[in-house]
């Protein structure tokens, strides 16, 4: 049997990923201005390297360039939140309706057992941070919709900004227990293949998180 191949992830990739995590997880704070020379001294690359990950950091809406300013991160609003979360209330909703009617039996058993290992952190932690990716929640239940367009607009597009709200004001407090029973009853929704029922209950959940996250913003 031949060995996987490992796929080689080049220096300017690591860069932009540390750099997209670091902004996600405030290490560097919103609102924040990018200088090329000090971002290229502290991850220890090229000005080049940094100038193309601030480029992509664009394409994820982390990053905004204004003229006299500079390259800067975005600032965590009342009113960026509600635009955001307008538009991830109606394609999570469509996301989860059709990851009802497409998901697999395989994908949805393994969906239930991401929330029984989340379960212990919930209970153990009183927080609920998810990383980026397949270990996350949203992520499948988008993955699972199985509409490229979907997908590219939710993943490729806004994934990182919704992750920067949730996990700077939204994954601590009193609503982690709530967040996490809502995300049980929408896979037993999915599971059900009960398209209806699993679209409602995203766009509430979603709805209820925006509203956690609108009383952080206001203290």
């Amino acid at each position: 049997m031949p060995l996987p191949v490992e796929v080689a992830i080049t220096s300017a990739e690591k860069t932009f990923f540390q750099l997209r995590k670091d902004i996600v997880e405030g290490v560097i704070p919103a609102g924040a201005k990018l200088s090329e020379t000090e971002l290229a001294s502290r991850y220890t690359v090229s000005r080049a390297v940094i100038r193309e990950a601030i480029s992509r950091l664009m394409n994820c809406h982390l990053v905004e360039r204004k003229a006299n300013v500079g390259a800067k991160v975005v600032t965590l609003s009342a009113a960026g939140l509600k635009e955001l979360y307008q538009v991830r209330e109606s394609l999570e909703g469509m996301a989860a309706r059709l990851a009802a009617r497409h998901m697999s039996e395989q994908e949805i058993l393994a969906l239930q057992q991401l929330l029984d290992e989340h379960s212990a952190q919930v209970k153990e932690d009183q927080s609920y941070y998810q990383e980026a990716g397949d270990v996350d929640f949203h992520y499948r239940i988008v993955q699972g919709s199985n509409n490229s367009h979907l997908i590219n607009v939710l993943i490729d597009g806004l994934y990182h900004l919704v992750r920067m709200y949730r996990v700077q004001l939204g994954m601590a407090g009193p609503r982690v227990t709530t967040a996490f029973v809502e995300h049980k009853n929408i896979a037993l929704a999915i599971a059900n293949r009960d398209e209806e029922l699993a679209e409602m209950l995203m766009r509430r959940h979603i709805l209820y998180s925006q509203h956690n996250i609108e009383n952080k913003l206001k203290v």
